[in-house]
């Protein structure tokens, strides 16, 4: 299969779009068609470990990657104890017919870790397919999970290393911690005094600069992305839909070939997207519904079909959404305008010099066939957590209970009660000073640490904190360079301290 950039131009094999991360053109690697699986193959999915549903997917759209590549980099990547539930991605139900689709078992205790787990040995493969003998200098910008994770899964792995930026100040101190403490030698984190989109941008802008893919080349090193703008990332994430179609099969809460809603918090749309391609390939999606806190683009874009980023940039208590740039919107786009690459490109030139640009009220109609939207401010959200909790024992993270408020505002506008899963996106440790206000009162938190908010939500919920969450309060920081926004470049070629 053949992979296309979003703005025209390109054809490359999966490995290379895997290896290289962005098009030259400044374009998102899409592929040439979506593989269908029919009905009686995902019924076969039911008696199926993670690991074969996986192999099954990643099969089909990573054609120049062999079976048995595929399935050593599977088993390698997903395996007990690096996720501490044998089912990956558990599903467990929540009320009614509302099932919550757990992806936080790995290493990071962040979805992420189901992409970046495997990152690792696709790109190494890639590198090796096409003759690379260049160092893969793997560059992140993260708003909080995928910094940590892209670092774990790359830590001392041979000819690879990996630099992530991050928005210093705005992640959780859980997040900053996990990624300031990390350990080997090719590893480097880097804050950066900004937002994510600061970072984001920045990141982007390396990659479509010739200068310094000539000054990474002189140093013998090959720029690459683990952001959600590489395929290599997305298509990992496709599986977990599959899966838990299966379990909700399984369980009895849905029929096969009966529609599943899912109802997914997302700020940069990898996570979204990846249901919108097992839809696409033929699972009986219903509705996806898009979850957004109070930096609220993506929702507003699916209710007029303009997306607007000249908006205020807010700070929130789920910042791994607080994103006004969202990358894997790209990908829709291109479905969305019939595979034309240069009217992708000319909404993206708008959105770079104008900061908007609308699709019109066609295109927007179909994308509202499939996709409903909707958002929850701080105060929503924390009564959220506590509604849940109260109501069915269940803990949830801020950017989880976004998407279940956000699912009780869309059942109680339409009246569609579909079976729902709600995807949770991240261990409510993570967050554990707002996860305990929540619960308690702002008073509840005054004069604690991050830790000692972790020890005193545990023994109010009986929720044990993970172990992951323990180990940091020990570990010591080995990362602390900060730099500016416009400097980016230069803190990553200057000698790490």
């Amino acid at each position: 299969m053949s992979f296309y950039s979003t703005r025209g131009g390109a054809c490359v094999t999966a490995s290379q779009a895997v290896l290289w991360g962005l098009a030259k053109d400044g374009g998102l690697y899409v592929p040439s068609m979506f593989p269908q699986l029919n009905q009686e193959k995902i019924a076969g999915f039911c008696q199926m470990s993670y690991q074969q549903v996986a192999e099954r997917v990643l099969r089909a759209f990573l054609e120049d990657y062999s079976g048995a590549e595929i399935e050593q980099a599977v088993h390698a990547a997903y395996s007990v104890p690096a996720f501490d539930d044998p089912a990956i991605a558990p599903v467990k139900r929540l009320d009614g017919n509302i099932h919550v689709l757990e992806l936080f078992h790995g290493p990071t205790l962040a979805f992420k870790d189901i992409a970046l787990k495997l990152l690792p040995y696709l790109v190494r493969l890639g590198a090796e397919k096409n003759e690379e003998h260049r160092e893969v200098s793997i560059l992140v910008a993260t708003s909080g999970d995928t910094g940590k994770a892209a670092l774990e899964g790359f830590r001392d792995v041979p000819g690879t290393s990996c630099t992530v930026f991050y928005p210093d100040h705005g992640v959780s101190e859980m997040q900053r911690l996990q990624m300031v403490t990390t350990e080997g030698s090719n590893t480097r984190v880097i804050g950066v005094r900004g937002n994510f989109d600061d970072a984001q941008s920045g990141v982007k802008q390396l990659f479509s600069d010739p200068a310094f893919h000539a000054k990474m080349d002189a140093q013998g090193k090959l720029p690459s992305s683990a952001n959600s703008i590489n395929f290599g990332r997305l298509v990992p994430q496709v599986v977990y839909y599959f899966t838990t179609y299966a379990a909700m099969v399984n369980s009895g809460a849905v029929r096969m070939g009966q529609p599943l809603n899912f109802v997914v918090p997302t700020g940069n749309f990898g996570d979204i997207l990846a249901g919108y391609y097992a839809k696409r390939m033929g699972l009986p999606v219903g509705r996806l519904i898009c979850a957004s806190n109070r930096n609220n683009v993506l929702s507003d874009f699916f209710t007029d079909g303009i997306y607007y980023t000249h908006r205020t940039f807010f700070q929130t208590m789920s910042p791994s959404m607080d994103i006004l740039i969202s990358s894997n919107l790209e990908r829709l786009l291109y479905e969305s305008a019939e595979r034309d690459g240069r009217l992708v490109k000319s909404w993206m030139d708008l959105l770079k010099d104008c900061g908007s640009f609308s699709i019109g009220a066609q295109r927007l109609a179909g994308l509202q066939k499939t996709f409903s939207a909707g958002f929850a401010d701080d105060q929503m959200t924390a009564e959220e957590i506590r509604r849940v909790f109260e109501h069915t024992g269940y803990l949830m993270d801020p950017h989880t209970a976004v998407a279940s408020h956000v699912l009780g505002k869309y059942r109680a506008d339409t009246g569609d009660h579909t079976p729902a899963v709600i995807v949770a996106t991240a261990s409510p440790y993570k967050f554990a000073e707002d996860v305990l206000t929540s619960l308690l009162g702002k008073a509840a938190a005054e004069g604690l640490t991050a830790f000692d908010c972790a020890d005193r939500l545990s023994a109010h919920t009986g929720v044990p904190i993970p172990s992951q969450i323990k180990a940091l309060k020990t570990l010591p920081v080995r990362h602390t360079q900060v730099c500016e926004k416009d400097q980016m470049e230069q803190a990553l070629f200057a000698p790490a301290e």
